[in-house]
């Protein structure tokens, strides 16, 4: 795909232009985001998509706009998990409901930084080393069974070696002031518990960017279409987790479905390196990665509606955790730790 600066100027305008809305409407003032607010911004973000591929499709033909869609639908899927995670620790750190949208865009920032910076590196891998193909098939392998084998359990933010680090070094304070990282009680200065959301939540912008580059790769290797499909579905995630954070506990299977689309690609991903060598290995067509996915989707997430109204008590909650200075760390009125 031939794509010019030009081209990549206006997409990075349009993205820019997108982040600088949402930052004046959406994130204008601390303040809950209601269920109709975020569906309407969330069809918006999904419609924008929708129109880039049907843009791509349009003049550069059906196989870099299947690319793209099949691109896009892996980057939607696994940032429903992405949101999963932040409900998580929005909810273990107790984060009050009118300061989440602001966490949610240092998030969505971060992560778009992150992940500009890994399709660089994967990018130019590929191009000078065809064995990334098997490194990042083996990448989402792994990945992929391991959250098989914890699929039905929440991830711990407490239990982050950075996080756990930070409380054993710093002083905080239980009470958040507004979205400050720091304050001062009584002349000491105090980390706040927002500092140590952001750490998780950066934390894990870096562990989801390391699974969802390989698995975009998986399905196209045109850095302009992974940039593009990873930007549009991180731009509706903030939107999407206010629609999903009552839902997210039921959809049971959704990180078991994300399991198979994970080990799925990294096969086709070994199976195209091992196909440019020696032609008898089959190549999975962009097509049918799009239809595979698409349905494991579906069933994931029927299997979970079914499953979740049969037996209620298998429901998950994320709120069952508890607090963030429950462990053997300092608590926040403890002194720190000498360094």
């Amino acid at each position: 795909m031939d794509v010019t600066f030009a081209t990549w100027a206006t997409i990075l305008g349009v993205i820019v232009a997108l982040l600088v809305l949402d930052l004046l409407t959406f994130s204008k003032r601390p303040r809950d985001i209601s269920f109709r607010e975020a569906a309407w911004w969330s069809l918006f973000y999904v419609a924008v998509a929708l129109a880039f591929g049907a843009w791509v499709w349009w003049t550069a033909g059906s196989v870099y706009g299947t690319e793209y869609f099949a691109a896009y639908l892996v980057e939607k899927s696994l940032s429903v998990d992405n949101v999963f995670v932040f409900a998580i620790i929005l909810t273990q750190f107790a984060v009050p409901s009118k300061y989440q949208q602001r966490v949610l865009l240092i998030g969505v920032l971060l992560a778009l930084a992150l992940r500009a910076i890994f399709i660089a590196i994967g990018a130019a891998a590929l191009a000078y080393f065809a064995f990334t193909f098997v490194i990042f098939g083996a990448i989402l392998i792994w990945t992929g069974f391991g959250l098989m084998r914890h699929w039905n359990e929440d991830p711990d933010p407490s239990e982050n070696f950075v996080v756990r680090q930070l409380k054993k070094r710093i002083p905080f304070t239980e009470e958040y002031d507004g979205t400050k990282l720091f304050t001062r009680e009584n002349g000491r200065r105090l980390a706040t518990p927002m500092f140590l959301v952001m750490i998780a939540i950066g934390s894990t912008d870096l562990l989801f960017a390391l699974d969802s580059i390989p698995a975009t790769f998986g399905v196209t290797q045109e850095p302009f279409l992974v940039f593009a499909a990873n930007a549009f579905a991180l731009l509706g995630l903030r939107a999407l987790y206010f629609i999903l954070k009552g839902l997210l506990d039921r959809l049971i299977y959704l990180s078991l479905g994300l399991s198979f689309i994970l080990v799925f690609i990294g096969v086709k991903l070994i199976l195209l390196w091992a196909h440019e060598i020696w032609d008898f290995f089959p190549k999975i067509e962009t097509s049918t990665s799009l239809y595979v996915i698409g349905g494991i989707l579906m069933v994931a997430v029927v299997a979970s509606a079914i499953k979740s109204k049969m037996d209620p008590d298998l429901v998950a909650t994320a709120g069952r955790m508890g607090s963030p200075f429950d462990d053997d760390s300092p608590a926040p009125d403890d002194p720190p730790a000498k360094r």
